[in-house]
């Protein structure tokens, strides 16, 4: 089960084309300059099942997929269970954003579970002195779009480039 505040499908904003957004309940990062504070309360949320989550994925055929919330990583068990089940039933790629860095979740077994299952990992807090409303798909300088399956190949953070990146 994840603890669920909303869905978005067909979202343009947390990764490239069309995405079903799954923005989860609880984060204790609280950021200052948050744009999702009404994240922040891990009671905030309401329980769903990975195959109640699944039917909404997969009702669209041509949306990714991309975890957000909160920070799906206070979730690992159960975003670990979606993440497998998407990558069991769909060609589609998953993007997390996570205010941990890629080299504390590598450290956490739990984490890691989950990290191994992503395809793009935009990872970091947001700080509010770093803010750039240039950047594609994150808020502040000081974060990454981690490609997970290369830096855990390769065994070092390796980030993918958009054009302003």
């Amino acid at each position: 089960m994840i603890s669920v505040l909303r869905i978005i499908e067909d979202t343009m904003v947390d990764g490239p084309g069309f995405r079903t957004s799954i923005y989860c309940a609880g984060c204790q990062h609280q950021c200052p300059g948050c744009h999702n504070p009404q994240s922040w309360d891990f009671e905030g949320g309401h329980p769903m099942s990975t195959e109640e989550i699944m039917r909404i994925i997969e009702a669209d055929p041509y949306a990714n997929v991309t975890f957000s919330g909160g920070d799906p990583m206070y979730q690992p068990e159960g975003f670990t269970e979606l993440a497998r089940a998407i990558k069991a039933r769909t060609t589609k790629n998953i993007w997390c954003y996570t205010g941990f860095t890629f080299e504390t979740l590598i450290n956490n077994p739990r984490q890691r579970a989950l990290l191994e299952q992503i395809d793009v990992l935009v990872d970091g807090p947001f700080v509010k002195s770093q803010r750039d409303e240039s950047l594609h798909f994150r808020g502040s300088r000081n974060q990454r779009l981690v490609d997970v399956p290369r830096s855990l190949t390769q065994g070092q953070v390796r980030t993918i480039l958009l054009s302003n990146s």
